[in-house]
């Protein structure tokens, strides 16, 4: 798979998580956030094992050491990412939660400096700045009385948290990839696997039966889909963009999923958009761009790269 063909699917991962934060506004009114997480990634198994037994029949087992990397890909990066997230939601606003997932992209280029030892050219450094630039005004809609309001509760701090914990598993798992010789069918059905086991407990803690008579059948579908597109195709997709051109880059493209849904209120809920909104957007394609297209050979050589 080429470089170009590794970034529109990027660019889809991208509109599948938008949706996802569209749909998660239903279900998260009927589910609580271990529920959520656990019937997300429950209902994901049968697809995404079905994937795997396609596409890799003679590997459908882990072996030896690829069972701790997957225990801990799948512990970080699925159960703890979406328990924070769900459980953030009940405590933050909704332009908090967003401005905060939009850091992700810096926090895994400076966690990959720091522990990966990988490092950005300037055009990649300018390119996540105002990609991040453009997001924060997009929320924000450049009004200056709304970022002046701005406020940090403990769920922004569990935001954070959440934040932290996707980077760590996006950096980790191409790392593992190539350590244990693992693909990315197997780590998206073994994490999803894992994350059901552990979330389980929980949601039973969280006592089913004062939500499963009520939930009704729009909050089952925005869980399903969830499930299907934003877990199965978007974490899958996500693991193959790692494995081809790095966390760092892939995390950039985070940043299209706010322009994304806004498109989608547009078409679907009929919500208006305004001038500034699409110069927001053109700014985030453009630090987008500039963070992820390929170094030409005559900047490289003067200049650092960002490793494999």
């Amino acid at each position: 798979m080429s470089d170009k063909q590794v970034r529109l699917l990027m660019v889809l991962t991208s509109v599948l998580w938008s949706g996802a934060f569209i749909t998660g506004k239903f279900s998260i009114q009927e589910f609580p956030p271990f529920a959520l997480t656990f019937f997300r990634f429950f209902f994901a198994l049968p697809f995404i094992f079905t994937i795997l037994v396609m596409q890799k029949p003679k590997r459908l087992l882990p072996r030896g050491k690829q069972w701790p990397a997957l225990l801990l890909l799948g512990f970080i990066g699925t159960f703890c990412y979406h328990a924070f997230f769900f459980t953030s939601l009940g405590y933050t606003t909704a332009i908090n939660s967003s401005l905060i997932g939009a850091l992700n992209p810096m926090v895994t280029t400076l966690l990959a400096a720091l522990f990966f030892s990988e490092r950005l050219s300037f055009p990649r450094i300018l390119g996540i700045f105002l990609s991040f630039s453009g997001v924060f005004l997009f929320i924000t809609n450049g009004d200056l009385h709304l970022i002046t309001q701005f406020q940090v509760n403990h769920g922004d701090f569990l935001m954070m948290l959440g934040v932290l914990c996707f980077s760590i598993y996006s950096l980790l798992s191409r790392r593992y990839m190539k350590q244990y010789d693992l693909t990315p069918f197997m780590i998206t059905a073994y994490t999803f696997l894992i994350c059901v086991v552990i979330s389980l407990p929980f949601a039973l803690w969280e006592n089913p039966a004062t939500y499963l008579y009520t939930a009704t059948m729009k909050g089952w579908l925005s869980i399903l889909y969830m499930s299907v597109f934003a877990s199965v195709l978007g974490y899958l997709f996500q693991s193959i963009a790692i494995e081809h051109i790095g966390a760092p880059q892939t995390a950039v493209f985070i940043n299209l999923v706010p322009i994304f849904t806004i498109v989608q209120s547009v078409l679907i809920l009929h919500e208006s958009i305004t001038i500034i909104k699409l110069f927001c957007a053109a700014v985030v394609v453009s630090g987008v761009y500039l963070a992820t297209r390929p170094e030409t050979k005559v900047y490289s050589a003067g200049a650092h790269k960002l490793a494999g």
